[in-house]
């Protein structure tokens, strides 16, 4: 397929459904998870109230909000109106997609690391160690999510940890399927910093794209940082989007 026939099948299958407000799709989540906007069909006469709407809501909720801005959504001057309105922009990143059949799924590891799939709160430290090894930002928030999706949605999510010798954590990622789209998302993969270089985010792809195999999912999404980027690229990753969080947060105290 090519990109833009890729681009049009992730937006029908998974950004699309149902509209929660006029002219908007938003992820509301339970407790700890993430909310947010992933996708609105907007024009210059009604952006503006859509978005006083999800500030509205997210003010009354007392919760960090996301809009998920891609760069072919309309009006072209929709990112201008959420800077106005309060959403800060985080760093772009790349929306790239893969057919799962086409993907090499063979998991080629250094010595001495191995990968575990956790599915406990023990495992999800693991992760979070690694995570702020990787980042070097708190972990904490991801932490709460993570245990939240493990207990109420376990088959929709798979966490694995590359473990290197003695136990150290040093990379870790996830797949979140979405079903009946016949598309699942790849997320984390940052690694230890003196760990990088050696394979290990290439084999977590592997893994998970051999998981997502197994369950029959048809593609594999990412939302790639500038370093993940080319070696998805070489894995046959095809480049269909450029998304930007634009990032509300909520009022403490």
């Amino acid at each position: 397929m090519d990109p833009i026939a890729l681009r049009d099948a992730y937006d029908l299958r998974v950004r699309r459904g149902p509209a929660t407000a006029p002219g908007v799709r938003r992820f509301d989540a339970e407790e700890e998870g993430w909310c947010g906007v992933v996708w609105s069909d907007l024009d210059a006469h009604t952006a503006d109230a859509a978005i006083a709407e999800e500030v509205r809501r997210a003010e009354a909720l007392g919760r960090d909000t996301e809009w998920k801005l891609y760069d072919h959504d309309l009006p072209a001057d929709l990112g201008d109106r959420l800077r106005r309105a309060g959403f800060v922009p985080e760093p772009p990143e790349t929306l790239m997609i893969a057919e799962t059949a086409a993907l090499d799924t063979r998991v080629r590891l250094p010595e001495g690391v191995r990968l575990a799939d956790v599915r406990d709160a023990d495992g999800v430290d693991l992760a979070i160690r690694a995570h702020d090894a990787a980042f070097g930002g708190d972990g904490e928030p991801l932490r709460a999510r993570l245990l939240h999706a493990l207990e109420t949605t376990p088959g929709d999510l798979t966490l694995t940890v590359a473990l290197a010798e003695g136990g150290l954590p040093v990379s870790a990622a996830r797949i979140e399927y979405l079903p009946g789209t016949g598309f699942a998302g790849l997320w984390g993969g940052g690694t230890h910093p003196g760990w990088r270089g050696r394979g290990i985010y290439r084999a977590l792809v592997a893994h998970r794209a051999r998981a997502a195999a197994a369950r029959g999912v048809s593609f594999l999404q990412v939302d790639a940082s500038e370093e993940s980027r080319p070696i998805l690229r070489r894995l046959g990753f095809a480049a269909v989007a450029t998304t930007t969080p634009y990032v509300l947060r909520a009022r403490r105290g």
